[in-house]
């Protein structure tokens, strides 16, 4: 059975984009260690960066992780990075949203 209808998660009630900005609150560290992760691949000349990568990479450079950091925040930090960056827009592949 799913876990989630219509976008909701069924344990928490909350969409991904609620969980998404509820952790992003508490922890805007990891946005701005993906920036500069981001920022040092495209100045090295990267014209394609994954976000997935960028998480696991930031998931090993910590000692212990980053307790929920969840891999459906990617696309989110993708839009989020290119909103503030908008010169990065062709470097993050972006696909269409089906939930909230």
């Amino acid at each position: 059975m799913p876990a989630t209808v219509l976008g909701r998660n069924r344990a928490s009630g909350r969409t991904i984009t609620e969980q998404f900005h509820s952790f992003d609150a508490d922890n805007p560290h990891v946005y701005r260690a993906l920036e500069r992760m981001a920022a040092r691949r495209v100045a090295a000349g990267a014209t394609r960066v994954s976000l997935k990568d960028l998480f696991e990479d930031l998931r090993r450079q910590l000692p212990y992780g980053v307790v929920g950091l969840n891999n459906n925040f990617t696309a989110l930090y993708a839009r989020r990075l290119i909103g503030d960056h908008p010169r990065w827009a062709g470097v993050f592949e972006l696909r269409r949203r089906r939930a909230a």
